[in-house]
């Protein structure tokens, strides 16, 4: 993989967000929180104990996936909302 960042002066765009990056989390929730206690915003938590998304800085989708099968659902993470694009 890599990864490059765009110097030139037009900005990034969502495009089909078919290139994203994806991680293998071992507790998916256990990994959004930590994330949410950092700051980071999460486009779509992981309502079905299976999958989640956040975005770089610069706006690039990054997937997280629960490792094996979906954990049970949990709240409050199944009441949660999906906030802006993921």
């Amino acid at each position: 993989m890599e990864i490059t960042y765009n110097w030139d002066p037009e900005t990034y765009d969502g495009g089909r967000n078919f290139g994203h990056l994806a991680y293998q989390v071992d507790d998916i929730y256990a990994t959004c929180q930590h994330l949410l206690d950092k700051g980071v915003t999460l486009n779509r938590p992981p309502r079905d104990g299976r999958m989640a998304f956040i975005r770089s800085p610069d706006g690039i989708s990054i997937e997280l996936l629960q490792s094996g099968d979906a954990l049970p659902l949990q709240e409050p993470w199944q009441s949660m909302e999906n906030i802006g694009e993921w």
